[in-house]
Order: structure tokens, then C-alpha cells, then sequence
């Protein structure tokens, strides 16, 4: 039976009265956001763990994307699969548990391939996390609000990667690398068993009216897909510009320590004294830097793009990806414009702007993904996407811009890292010639 329309409508009853959609989308946000936290809080205590462990940049790059991306990217196909049958919620929160410890975990580590393996299994644990819930999102709302619900969800991606900033830096200040990743392993095992009481499970394509419910295999998902050629431009757009995107995450932080040191803690004196503890060193403040821009910048992209998908997607469906290739399009002079930038001041709207740019995406793609496909289908064609987006852009990403970094010390020094993001910054050309194909596709693959 189809549930009424409204966003307010009830999936369940219990004795406290009706659970909203709105709450089980915030708790899915929470989620989201300690699934990037988890993910991206690596990226400010890399410069302590390089100096204990003794890491090249090229290693770090290997462990923190590769040894993440492997698992992470596999196995989200056979979860989704899974997905499209049994319960998404309980799946959730299996994932949430497993990731949480293996955070944990890391925390314990006195080597290289400790924290390989480690991180590896935080990867296995955020596999069950993405995919289940973009299929519950479009089943709690209707689809001319889809964009927009899956924007706030993907909130998550800047909240939980400006927090991890923010929360990893003042941890390695205050104590150390280690007690980060427990701390977090720890409050992921507390959110687990919340997530299960308060999110529930709706009917599979009940606010749809092209409705296929029975289960299929992951074949023959596939073979529909190869018949969707916009679903395999749309994948490719999005991973050129997760190579960038996921490697600028991951070595901004990095850069700015190298490139600016001083002149960070300089920049941001402004800050008032309860945030700074009194051992503070530039860490501290690249932290607070950079979790303004991921916060301010990344939250604005996001609501951008899926409230223009949505005012415009219904009488164009090309929409859905013609956003993010303008987008796209605009953030690459941007960053070549801060990366040069001798003026910290500067510098933070120059990468501000492209930051929300780089991130307008999210919602219509997604969205674009919940229509090529059957709601049958939805969760794994979404861990497919996931497969190649996660593999090329963390996996591949990170890793280049390391190892790229390493390959130009010798001819700019301490400055590698500068040259290497600025060169990687072209990918987001590819990402908008790939996504503008895709607007000429999208209206005949879209399930009317």
C-alpha cells in the first residue's frame, strides 16, 4: 500500500506517537556526518602520525585512500545488493558498529601497515553506510523533493569533514593522534543502538508511481545500467571530480602547515582564547581554517544545487547534471587563483567559493541516480556509482596528488604540495565536459 504524500507523513508508530521523516533524515545526517568525520579526521593528524611513524607523503596517500577506498568501493555492491532484500536500517547500523571500532582501532596502532589494516576496516564498515541510505531517503520523500533531502544528507560530507578538522586538531593538541580516533570509535558505538530505535524502515517505492518491487539480481541491474548510458558519464563526472575533491580533503591540511605555518597562527589571532589552548601550535589554526571553508562553503554548494535541480529538474531533467558542469566549470580558476596566493586573506575566499562549487553535485546526481533505475534496483545501482566514485576519487586521489607531491620535490621543495594540487585542480574540466554529455542523456534514461 502507497503512503500518502507529505513530508511529514509517519513510517511508524511507537508509544511516544509518530515518527517523522524529517527526524529520520536528521539521524541519518548524524550518521553521515561521523561516517566523513571517521573518514576525514586523518587528513589533520597526518603530520603527527608522519613524524612518529616515520610516513612519505606517497604512503600516506597509500594508506589513507587506497587501503580505505578497496573495501570501501567492493564491498558496498554486495551490501546494497543485500539491501534491496533485508532491512536497510538494521544494515546501517551493523556498518555504523563496525566502522566505529575499527576507528577505535586505529587509535592503537604503532606502525604503517597496523594503520593500513586498520583503515582498511573502517572501510569495510562504511561500505554498508551510503547506499541503504540514499535508497530510505527516496523512499521517505516525494520526488519533486528529492534533491533537496538528498542535499541536506549529503550535508554531511562538509559538516562531518570540517568537524573531524576542527575536533582532530584540538585533540592532537590537547593529548594526541591516538585519543582521536578512540574518542570517535567510541561516541559511533554509542550513536549505533540510537539509530536503530529511531530510524525505520518504509515501503520500497511507496511515493512512487512507477513501482517495481521485487527483489533482483545484482546481473540484472547491470544489464540495465549498460542500457543508461548517463548513469556510466554521470559515475565518471563525479569520480574526476572526486580525485580532486577527496584529494584536496585529505592534503590541504597539509599544505597549509608546510606553505604557511606561522603566518597561520597570525591569520587567525582573531580567535577568542576559550578555542585555543594555551600549548597551541599551527595545527590548531590550520584546523579552525580550514573547517570554516568546508563548513560555510561546502554546506551553501550543497543547498544550491539541489534547490536549482529541484526548481528546474521537473521541466528538464538535463537539469540534474547541467548544474554541476557550470559549477564545475567555475571553481577551476578559483583554486589556480588561491593556490598562487601569497595573502592568507585572500586565499580563504578563493578556495571558499570553490569548495561549495566543488560540492553542488551531490544533491542532483544523486537524485539523478534514484531515477535511472527502479526503486527496486535503487540501492544497488547507487553502491555501483559508489564503487567507481569511491575507488576513483579516494583511492586514486589521494594517493596521485602524494605521490605527485613527492615526484616534484625536487624541483620546488617544500612547496611540492602546492604545484601538485594546482595541476590536479584540471580535473575539474574533465568532471564538467563529462557531466554536460550527461545533460544530453539523462531525459531519455530517467523512469518516468
Amino acid at each position: 500500500m502507497n503512503q500518502p504524500n507529505g513530508t511529514n507523513w509517519p513510517i511508524a508508530e511507537k508509544k511516544g506517537g509518530a515518527i517523522s521523516v524529517n527526524l529520520m533524515l536528521f539521524v541519518l545526517l548524524l550518521v553521515y556526518i561521523l561516517n566523513f568525520l571517521d573518514r576525514q579526521i586523518l587528513s589533520i593528524l597526518a603530520p603527527a602520525i608522519q613524524k612518529e611513524l616515520g610516513i612519505s607523503d606517497g604512503q600516506l596517500g597509500l594508506m589513507r585512500g587506497f587501503s580505505f577506498a578497496i573495501f570501501y568501493s567492493i564491498l558496498g555492491v554486495p551490501i546494497a545488493y543485500l539491501a534491496d532484500r533485508k532491512s536497510r536500517t538494521w544494515i546501517i547500523t551493523i556498518a555504523l558498529t563496525l566502522w566505529s571500532g575499527m576507528t577505535a582501532v586505529c587509535g592503537l596502532t604503532t606502525n604503517f601497515w597496523q594503520l593500513f589494516l586498520a583503515r582498511m576496516g573502517v572501510g569495510v564498515g562504511e561500505a554498508g553506510g551510503v547506499a541503504p541510505s540514499y535508497s530510505l531517503i527516496a523512499d521517505y520523500f516525494e520526488p519533486s523533493k528529492r534533491a533537496r533531502a538528498l542535499a541536506i544528507f549529503s550535508f554531511g560530507v562538509p559538516l562531518g569533514s570540517a568537524i573531524g578538522v576542527v575536533f582532530g586538531a584540538v585533540i592532537v593538541t590537547i593529548l594526541d593522534w591516538r585519543a582521536a580516533f578512540l574518542i570517535m570509535g567510541v561516541i559511533g558505538l554509542i550513536l549505533a543502538p540510537i539509530f536503530r530505535f529511531v530510524v525505520r524502515e518504509p515501503i520500497r517505492g511507496g511515493r512512487d508511481t512507477n513501482v517495481a518491487t521485487e527483489a533482483v539480481s545484482v546481473l540484472a541491474v547491470l544489464k540495465t545500467l549498460l542500457t543508461k548510458p548517463s548513469f556510466w558519464t554521470l559515475s565518471l563526472g563525479a569520480a574526476a571530480s572526486s580525485m580532486i575533491g577527496y584529494g584536496l580533503l585529505a592534503w590541504l591540511p597539509a599544505f597549509y602547515l608546510r606553505s604557511y605555518g606561522t603566518k597561520m597562527v597570525e591569520f587567525m589571532s582573531w580567535l577568542p582564547s576559550f578555542l585555543v589552548p594555551a600549548n597551541a601550535g599551527p595545527i590548531l589554526y590550520v584546523g579552525y581554517f580550514q573547517g570554516l571553508i568546508l563548513l560555510i562553503g561546502g554546506v551553501a554548494g550543497m543547498w544550491f544545487g539541489g534547490m536549482l535541480s529541484d526548481k528546474f529538474g521537473a521541466n528538464s531533467k538535463g537539469t540534474y547534471a547541467l548544474v554541476p558542469a557550470i559549477a564545475f566549470i567555475a571553481a577551476f580558476p578559483f583554486y589556480l587563483i588561491g593556490i598562487q596566493s601569497p595573502s592568507l586573506a585572500l586565499m580563504f575566499w578563493m578556495f571558499l567559493i570553490p569548495t561549495g562549487l566543488g560540492l553542488v553535485w551531490l544533491g542532483p546526481v544523486l537524485t539523478a541516480f534514484q531515477h535511472i533505475v527502479k526503486p527496486n534496483m535503487r540501492t544497488t545501482a547507487s553502491a555501483i556509482f559508489l564503487l567507481i566514485n569511491n575507488f576513483i576519487g579516494i583511492g586514486v586521489g589521494d594517493w596521485a596528488l602524494g605521490n605527485l607531491s613527492d615526484y616534484l620535490k625536487a624541483t620546488h621543495g617544500e612547496e611540492s604540495l602546492r604545484y601538485s594540487i594546482m595541476y590536479g585542480s584540471s580535473l575539474y574540466l574533465l568532471a564538467a565536459g563529462l557531466m554536460f554529455i550527461s545533460s544530453k542523456l539523462l531525459a531519455k534514461d530517467w523512469e518516468d
